[in-house]
């Protein structure tokens, strides 16, 4: 781990999850972790994110490149990339006539080239260091959801499913929002030598998650379920300061993200 960073938080520290049946759906319930969506956790990368791997700080997490969900996935990007020029995308020649896909059976993903992702601008291009389809995204300004591979807007939120069997023979389709640790890479995550998620120095944005990644929240989720998850937020957002209830009642604990507390008492 980079020297001047903390040590990253106990992944099993207590959590506060909220559930709820989604207003669109009484078939589907949503399980969320309001302690990770109260944080102020912030993507880092261009100021001071030092790379997943040592010896590649100025990846971020694009050293690996991105595997691709399905076909809708594929066509959203490759639609993008048929209008990036050279100005805009560094590895331009490499990637064209569709060689920036790279396909193993029933796996898809962009192709790492010189130790990273294809869509990797390396720092010294003209448009700056950072991902060629967030950066066009940005100057459109249009969601980088439109434009990028799920897993990379989706990240560092983690969606999951599991049907729920009830006593009396009925079920529920759960969906759950959380944090997208290092353990959500797999075995492999483990080795990453910085991971983000779980580092005060990158639990220092202005607004708490659930407010900064709005947008890929709605994507995940459906705009009535984030509408209730962001009432439930806010409603809870005082609570790690006001440890009484205005009555004197003590309430119940909340469990603020180990990172941003940490963070906030640096």
């Amino acid at each position: 781990m980079p020297s001047d960073f903390a040590p990253e938080v106990d992944l099993n520290a207590p959590r506060w999850w909220v559930e709820f049946e989604d207003p669109a759906d009484s078939d589907q319930r949503l399980r969320c972790d309001l302690t990770w969506l109260t944080s102020y956790y912030n993507c880092i990368f261009g100021q001071g994110c030092p790379g997943i791997y040592d010896e590649r700080p100025n990846d971020g997490c694009c050293t690996l490149g991105a595997h691709f969900t399905d076909q809708d996935d594929i066509d959203r990007v490759s639609s993008v990339v048929e209008g990036l020029g050279l100005d805009e995308w560094q590895l331009h020649d490499s990637g064209r006539d569709g060689s920036w896909l790279e396909v193993a059976g029933d796996d898809a993903s962009t192709r790492v080239v010189d130790g990273a992702c294809i869509f990797l601008n390396r720092p010294g291009f003209a448009q700056g260091a950072g991902c060629a389809l967030h950066q066009v995204a940005m100057r459109a300004d249009v969601p980088p959801l439109t434009m990028k591979p799920d897993v990379c807007w989706q990240l560092p939120i983690r969606r999951t499913y599991r049907t729920v069997e009830l006593p009396d023979d009925t079920s529920y389709l759960e969906i759950s929002i959380g944090e997208y640790d290092r353990r959500g890479w797999g075995p492999g995550g483990h080795e990453l030598d910085w991971y983000c998620t779980g580092q005060p120095g990158a639990h220092t944005g202005a607004d708490p998650v659930y407010v900064s990644l709005r947008d890929e929240l709605v994507e995940l989720m459906g705009r009535p379920a984030y509408d209730e998850l962001a009432r439930l937020c806010a409603d809870a957002m005082p609570a790690p300061q006001a440890k009484t209830a205005p009555n004197g009642r003590t309430l119940l604990p909340v469990f603020v993200h180990p990172a941003t507390e940490a963070a906030l008492q640096a």
